[in-house]
């Protein structure tokens, strides 16, 4: 059964992977490069498997670990957005968040082990 699973995701992914390879994708929010329009569409793929991981997820440990992907796509997100409007403040919140989601792991692995934050 879990062989099973293991090939159903590995068809699915490969298929993501020909569908974002070969299938032209539309401009998203007026962008002229291809690239980051494929680049944003990988990050919205992502930022749905993650929170159906948080929805499903079977542990409080996955569900942690979910949440912190979503912080390093947020980071992505700000990256890309960077890119095309050139501003730079976008880096700078992508700093934060990633600063802020750093702790926010660590915390929430004190408190999954059972310990108090002072400890």
């Amino acid at each position: 059964m879990q062989k099973l699973r293991y090939f159903i995701g590995l068809i699915f992914i490969l298929a993501a992977i020909f569908f974002i390879g070969i299938y032209p994708i539309p401009s998203l929010l007026g962008w002229q490069s291809p690239f980051l329009s494929r680049c944003f569409f990988v990050l919205m793929l992502c930022f749905s498997l993650c929170l159906i991981r948080v929805m499903l997820g079977p542990t409080a440990a996955d569900r942690a670990v979910a949440i912190d992907t979503l912080g390093i796509l947020i980071v992505g997100f700000c990256a890309i957005l960077s890119i095309p409007t050139g501003r730079d403040w976008y880096l700078d919140v992508a700093i934060a968040w990633g600063l802020q989601s750093f702790i926010g792991a660590l915390a929430l692995a004190k408190y999954l082990e059972g310990r108090g934050f002072d400890e």
